[in-house]
């Protein structure tokens, strides 16, 4: 009978013996975990803070009792491996409860220790009203600094996923937030103008946010934290959350002599096996292959982890398993957005040497969740990333509010089994006028793809100031749309006007076509490409994706009310007001 000893649960360790045990009823299997919970839902910790999550039960996924019921699996928590003993193939655990140290054999070991949130060297950042949150301890812990010190106001550190959504939730629960983020965007996986779209949405919701400032101090008095930050300014918050990176675990594997990377994660074969043939790891204690570049990664996330517990467990029972690489497909809601991506980002490819029109094309795109005649429609904006031929689509991004999860799910799947954009124009996908429409926005993508493929298509920057200072800009809305938004140094020709007015354009120059989401753009654009125009442009998603990246730019149109008391019109607040319900859900464009 062979024994298992695996080191660390959650998601790795605990998928991993639980298969084990489906595979081999007659197997020994111990599951070693420092902690006191051998799996639960590290991802849904920032909805407990927040009360969106009310139960801390529903946290807690597997208990040692019922695991060991249902499993026969020998769990013991609160015992921590202290080293890891190679020759004699044993592992030394200290019972955390009464200090005891023993000594536990193995057959086969897997380590699924996991990783650990960065605390860097940064003066005054051992203060108690500074915390992490990682565990169903850090979030009973920061839960009870809320209430018990009537916590008002917070500033969270990082805008990763875990930053985020730390804001959200701190502000949903009525706090004061601040983020701070050392990067100029959020969310590092989008690209930056993909994160523009948070960016305004965070702001909107009255969230201050501090972008390409880090922190170079904390000092604390008995209330508050003060942050010091690296341009000079300063926020002061009751209570501060670090949320800047995490590490790999590593420290048992190093001291044990097995390989690890630059990083200090794990390296480990297709099989999960590390340099050690009796020893596995799993999860985000080990390095992976990104699966686009083939190059070596981490990425710590939790759909990869269990996937790796699988596989691991496949193997030790003598099922052959491989792991083909991770893609990094990852959602998070922020704020009133969902925000997703899959593969690689323009700048990750940038990063490896590629160049736009010579190695890869992008699109970026925007079309509405559902049939825009069914109520409820509303925009997601997709960035897509492919190959000069088509043959590889490299990456995706999509930020909107409903249908972003399905579309980026869609996309995953496409990588994943090889597809080009031919086949995403060829997809059929379910429609019915609640849920999509009859070419569904993964079918645009494809779509858009093939017109730029063809020459029948091509986009600007999103930045046309930089990289297109000498362009057009041709507008072809409506005369009433620029009561909302006139596009600064813009040439305005409605789009019916267009073929009675090309010789108010000089067709020797760049012109990059806008409306509102952009499909009024494509169709000016083939005009005018058809009647001689050489050089002629998109801009993707439109006057609003232009409003989101370029947040200073000044709003035309009606004067806000709050700027009423400023410009010398008459008080009207006691004046009296009438309402009307305006039903737009048959209008084709979301502008």
């Amino acid at each position: 009978m062979s024994k298992t000893v695996i080191i660390g649960g959650v998601a790795g360790g605990a998928s991993c013996a639980a298969r084990l045990r489906r595979l081999d009823e007659s197997a020994d299997i111990v599951l070693l975990e420092k902690g006191p919970y051998i799996s639960y839902a590290n991802c849904g910790l920032p909805y407990h803070v927040g009360d969106v999550i009310k139960s801390r039960n529903a946290l807690l996924l597997q208990t040692p009792e019922a695991m060991n019921k249902k499993f026969r699996i020998d769990v013991r928590v609160q015992n921590e491996v202290l080293s890891i003993n190679r020759d004699k193939k044993t592992v030394s655990v200290k019972r955390l409860e009464t200090g005891e140290i023993y000594e536990e054999t193995y057959d086969v070991l897997v380590l699924s220790t996991g990783s650990s949130p960065l605390r860097p060297p940064i003066p005054g950042i051992k203060s108690s009203k500074i915390q992490t949150l990682w565990t169903v301890p850090d979030a009973d812990r920061i839960r009870s600094l809320i209430k018990e010190n009537h916590i008002k106001s917070a500033a969270v550190i990082g805008g990763g996923f875990i930053g985020l959504e730390m804001s959200e939730n701190l502000h949903s629960a009525g706090l004061e937030v601040s983020l701070i983020e050392a990067l100029d965007q959020v969310m590092a996986p989008l690209d930056f103008e993909m994160a523009q779209l948070l960016h305004e949405n965070i702001r909107q919701n009255g969230v201050k946010l501090f972008l390409s400032d880090a922190v170079a101090s904390f000092n604390e008095n008995e209330r508050q934290v003060t942050v010091n930050l690296k341009s000079g300014k300063t926020v002061t918050a009751d209570l501060v959350i670090l949320s800047i990176g995490v590490r790999p675990n590593s420290t048992l594997a190093k001291a044990s002599g097995l390989a690890l990377d630059g990083r200090g994660a794990v390296i480990v074969d297709d099989t999960l096996r590390t340099t050690d043939p009796s020893i596995y790891a799993v999860g985000d204690v080990i390095e992976v292959e990104d699966f686009i570049s083939k190059e070596r990664t981490a990425v710590p996330l939790a759909g990869p982890a269990n996937k790796q517990g699988r596989i691991a467990a496949d193997n030790i029972a003598g099922i052959t398993d491989r792991y083909t690489g991770t893609q990094g497909t990852s959602v998070a809601k922020v704020f009133d957005l969902t925000a997703a991506s899959t593969g690689a980002s323009e700048k990750t490819l940038v990063k490896r040497g590629m160049r736009k029109g010579r190695d890869y094309e992008s699109l970026i795109i925007t079309q509405n969740s559902h049939a825009g005649y069914y109520p409820g429609a509303v925009p997601l904006t997709l960035k897509m990333l492919f190959s000069k031929d088509g043959k590889k689509i490299y990456g995706a991004q999509i930020v909107g509010r409903e249908g972003v999860d399905k579309r980026i799910d869609t996309l995953a799947v496409s990588i994943r089994l090889g597809a080009g954009v031919t086949d995403l124009k060829n997809l059929e996908l379910a429609y019915a006028p609640p849920y999509s429409s009859a070419k569904d926005p993964v079918n645009m993508a494809g779509f858009t793809a093939e017109n730029i493929m063809n020459g029948l298509a091509s986009f600007s920057g999103w930045d046309v100031e930089r990289r297109h200072p000498d362009a057009v800009l041709l507008d072809v809305r409506e005369d009433a749309e620029l009561m909302a938004f006139t596009l600064p140094n813009a040439v305005h020709i409605p789009l019916g006007e267009l073929r009675g007015r090309l010789n108010e354009l000089d067709p020797e120059k760049e012109i990059i076509t806008f409306c509102a989401i952009g499909v009024r753009a494509y169709n000016a654009a083939r005009i005018l490409m058809q009647h001689g125009f050489k050089n002629v442009k998109i801009y993707p998603s439109g006057t609003r994706f232009y409003q989101s990246t370029h947040p200073d730019t000044e709003m035309s149109g009606p004067m806000p009310a709050d700027n009423v008391a400023d410009s010398g019109v008459a008080d009207t607040a006691n004046a009296p007001v009438s309402s009307m319900r305006i039903d737009c859900s048959g209008m084709q464009c979301p502008g």
